[in-house]
């Protein structure tokens, strides 16, 4: 097996040369006189002698596989010669044998005649076909199919039937951000240069994408004028539009342009990659520049906004995104409208709209105003609700006394509890009558229950004010019968100001003695006589219900107190002497007798 099996035995109508097939019969024996028959014999001779030319050393031949048994499969190249191949020259790329009989395949004949026989290989005929095509392809600047195999430095490894080099800068028109995605795929590749005898080949997909862009240039400038509907893939995406593919040329979608409603970002509509359609809104043959628009392709959803939506009117909309003051939310598409913060909640302070909204959201809201001219509509979402206030000012008149828990507490007063999202506020001021409270945390606790009496509440700025000192009778009302002006009092130094002491009457009461009401003591303050908590005795000099104040005097008190003296004084005195002058009277008449 594997040696050549010619037959070499002399025939007198088959004539040959023993031990060699490279000769055939005679042409004295193939005469036209021979007929027929001769005439047959004859092409057939010059077929044997072809085939004998293609089966030199060094010659791709085709065979057929005759038997496939063990590490090496036999082919059969013609007229019973036969050549062994290893059969790893037929696995495929993933180790996997595929050879079977009867498959015709193209080999290299390397040498006919060996101890082993016609040595065949058919991955050395692969890559003389290879090298045959690159040189081809390269002379007419074709392309060639390849897949890319793997990363290498400085690029990829490409299977094109030999392993070429791709570099990193050739594998497309921009930089390739994921390159792993491209392992695996097949493409066409330009070959820029190739070195048969170091087995070098460098190759291109970026001439090729040139030349295909190139095309589409020419075929796109065609087109090209202002007004033009054309399709396009988004190639970059910037905070002021997006460029997109025409077909060669690349035009810019300015941001404005992209919408009839607000976009933020154009990365909040598109992706690269995106399929687009546009219109032409200019273009300038000298710069190349083209500009383009995609929002125009549709009608201004503003011509007809403000018969569509008076104010007044319901609407269920999409939120499309945030700002700090509130959020925009979509009516239809290309119109949009903001809802201010203030407007999302009857009773809830909202700090932002996040609190209480989600992007791509659908809510109801009521239109409250729209300016076609500015392109603005301002909508509520409370609106779409009726307005707790309105229940709580019905459920809850001045005056209602009510209980409920304390839920936050500040400088300034408590907030209680009262219905679902609404808090009364008491007041400072509204806590105690008669106690001077600096903060509400000494006397009260958070979750703690309390009563309080309704002062007031105001649905336009949703305010629900409370009071508990309310729920006893006012001191006050009693203090101008208690304290009638000229009458003397006792009380308690609670504070000792520039300009007078602060004296408490009873709890809750107090009176103020003027600087001008102290008596004055040569070489010192009037107030130095005085501190706090020390008891003393006024008197009553004006009383003011209304403004709840009480005037006193200490200064009125002593020299009224004086003048009482002095006239007791002048009474004693006056007494005195009409006692003597009737004593005196007495004991003359008494001398006399």
């Amino acid at each position: 097996m594997g040696n050549e099996k010619v037959d070499t035995a002399e025939n007198t109508e088959n004539p040959t040369t023993t031990g060699t097939p490279a000769q055939g019969p005679s042409q004295e024996a193939l005469s036209p006189e021979m007929g027929e028959e001769g005439m047959q014999e004859k092409n057939f001779q010059e077929l044997y002698e072809e085939s004998l030319k293609t089966m030199e050393e060094g010659n791709v031949v085709k065979g057929v596989i005759i038997q496939v048994e063990g590490e090496y499969v036999l082919v059969d190249i013609g007229y019973k010669t036969e050549g062994q191949i290893p059969i790893r020259e037929f696995v495929d790329s993933n180790g996997n044998p595929r050879a079977k009989v009867g498959d015709e395949v193209d080999v290299l004949l390397i040498r006919r005649e060996s101890k082993d026989g016609v040595v065949l290989s058919r991955e050395k005929a692969a890559e003389r076909k290879t090298w045959e095509k690159l040189n081809e392809v390269y002379a007419d600047n074709g392309t060639i199919r390849g897949m890319i195999a793997s990363k290498v430095k400085g690029g990829f490894s490409v299977d094109i039937g030999h392993p070429a080099f791709l570099p990193g800068s050739q594998v497309d028109l921009r930089p390739v951000r994921d390159m792993d995605s491209l392992i695996g795929t097949e493409h066409d590749f330009k070959i820029l240069k190739y070195d048969k005898r170091k087995g070098n080949i460098v190759l291109s997909r970026r001439a090729v994408l040139e030349q295909e862009r190139k095309a589409l240039r020419e075929k796109t400038l065609e087109r090209l004028e202002e007004g033009a509907v054309l399709e396009g893939v988004v190639k970059n995406i910037t905070p002021y539009g997006l460029f997109v593919d025409l077909g060669g040329i690349d035009g810019l979608v300015h941001v404005a342009n992209l919408s009839w409603g607000k976009v933020g970002h154009p990365s909040e509509i598109y992706r690269i990659d995106d399929k687009v359609t546009a219109k032409v809104l200019s273009y300038d043959k000298e710069t190349g520049k083209v500009s383009l628009g995609i929002k125009q392709l549709l009608p201004d959803p503003w011509t007809e906004a403000q018969a569509k939506y008076p104010a007044g009117t319901k609407i269920l909309g999409r939120v499309v995104s945030f700002k700090e003051y509130g959020a925009f939310v979509e009516v239809e598409k290309g119109l949009e409208g903001l809802i201010h913060v203030s407007e999302m909640s009857w009773t809830r302070k909202i700090g932002h709209p996040s609190q209480v909204l989600k992007v791509g959201e659908m809510i109801e809201a009521v239109v409250l105003d729209i300016d076609v001219s500015k392109k603005r509509i301002s909508i509520g979402m409370k609106q779409a609700q009726s307005n707790p206030w309105d229940l709580v000012a019905e459920k809850y008149p001045v005056g209602t006394l009510l209980e409920g828990k304390i839920k936050n507490i500040t400088d300034f007063g408590i907030f209680i509890g009262i219905d679902e999202g609404i808090d009364g506020l008491i007041h400072l001021s509204d806590l105690s009558w008669s106690k001077r409270v600096r903060n509400p945390s000494e006397i009260y606790k958070k979750g703690q229950d309390v009563q309080a009496v309704v002062l007031n509440i105001d649905k336009e700025k949703g305010r629900f004010s409370l009071g508990i000192k309310q729920l006893t009778p006012d001191p006050w009302d009693t203090v101008p019968e208690k304290y009638t002006p000229g009458k003397r009092v006792t009380g308690t130094v609670t504070s000792v100001a520039d300009f007078g002491l602060f004296v408490e009457l009873e709890e809750g009461i107090e009176g103020l003695v003027h600087l001008s009401e102290l008596p004055e003591h040569k070489g010192e303050s009037p107030l130095s006589r005085f501190q706090v908590d020390d008891v003393i005795q006024t008197e009553v000099i004006q009383v003011s219900q209304k403004a709840q104040r009480i005037g006193l005097s200490i200064r009125r008190m002593e020299e009224k107190s004086e003048k009482d003296v002095y006239k007791n004084y002048l009474n004693n005195r006056k007494e005195a002497t009409s006692n003597l002058g009737e004593l005196l009277r007495k004991q003359l008449m008494r001398s006399e007798d």
